[in-house]
C-alpha cells in the first residue's frame, strides 16, 4: 500500500518562501511520476509540478514556472517542492500524488496560506 507523509505547510507573507516535503512508502512500481496538486476553495484540483522516477524529467503548471522547483532523493523516497516568491493566490491544501500506470495515490495534503 502506498503511504504518503507530508509536511511544510503552513502561514508565510506574501513573497515569502516554504519548502514542502512528501515521504512516500510502498512503492513497488519501477516507473512512476510522483509530484503535487493542489486545491484552493471553491476551486478544482489542479496540477502543480511532477517529477518522473525514470529520468528526473519535471514538469510545471504555467502559474508557478519560474518560482517553485520540485525535486527528488529516490535513497530517501521523498519529493520536496521548495516555493519561493509565494502570491495570495498559492493558498490551497497541497496535496502528493504518484501516478503510475492507471493508478493514481494521493496523500492527505497540507495547508499552505498566503497572506497579502
Amino acid at each position: 500500500e502506498v503511504q504518503f507523509v507530508e509536511s511544510g505547510g503552513g502561514l508565510v507573507q506574501a513573497g515569502g518562501s516554504l519548502r514542502l516535503s512528501c515521504e512516500v512508502s510502498g512503492v513497488t512500481f519501477d516507473d512512476y511520476a510522483i509530484g503535487w496538486f493542489r486545491q484552493a476553495p471553491g476551486k478544482e484540483r489542479e496540477g502543480v509540478s511532477c517529477i518522473s522516477s525514470s529520468d528526473g524529467l519535471t514538469w510545471y503548471s504555467d502559474s508557478v514556472k519560474g518560482r517553485f522547483t520540485i525535486s527528488s532523493d529516490n535513497a530517501k523516497n521523498t519529493v520536496s517542492l521548495q516555493m519561493n516568491s509565494l502570491k495570495p493566490e498559492d493558498t490551497a491544501v497541497y496535496y502528493c500524488n504518484l501516478a503510475a500506470a492507471v493508478m493514481r495515490y494521493w496523500g492527505k495534503g497540507t495547508l499552505v496560506t498566503v497572506s497579502s
